[in-house]
């Protein structure tokens, strides 16, 4: 059956108070599913075929973006197939940070190197230090040192009290 191309079509133009849940902004936008295979075969038959984007798009119902990205990786690779995806995997299950999260918790005062310590017998997680820090940065937890606070002698609050007491009703 041939469809005549989009644009030899008559289109009706809706006032923008009639619009339907079709067009809601919503709908469109967004990241969607992954092709399939069975729908890249036939756009790659439409390019060798000589069809233009835009028909392609039109006849299959699929972006202009995605059929000329679909195109262009398999002039480049010469396959359509899913590439795996770059860079190095995780090191980390979510089962590990969900660990490393209530480590963290119970007490704030470990170090990365017992929290590395305490991973490993628990769950067999081999981990530097240096990935714990990175890891608890990741989730929003950092290090900080206290402040240094001047040692107070009982010289120092002999003095200090009288200096007090005179100026105890200052205010801001």
């Amino acid at each position: 059956m041939f469809q005549s191309p989009p644009w030899t079509q008559v289109y009706t133009i809706k006032p923008l108070g009639m619009q339907t849940a079709s067009t809601n902004i919503g709908e469109r936008m967004g990241r969607s599913q992954e092709l399939s295979d069975s729908k890249r075969g036939p756009v790659i038959g439409g390019h060798l075929g000589n069809k233009s984007i835009r028909d392609i798009s039109w006849l299959l119902n699929i972006p202009r973006s995605t059929v000329s990205g679909i195109i262009t990786k398999w002039k480049q690779l010469g396959t359509t197939a899913t590439q795996p995806p770059s860079g190095r995997p995780r090191h980390m299950t979510e089962r590990g940070q969900r660990m490393l999260k209530r480590t963290v918790r119970r007490s704030r005062q470990l170090s990365a190197e017992s929290i590395a310590k305490d991973l490993q017998t628990w769950c067999g997680l081999q981990m530097s230090p240096t990935t714990v820090c990175r890891e608890l940065h990741g989730m929003g937890f950092h290090g900080r040192a206290a402040a240094s606070k001047p040692s107070i002698t009982k010289c120092n609050a002999k003095c200090g009290m009288p200096w007090c007491k005179a100026r105890h009703h200052w205010t801001l």
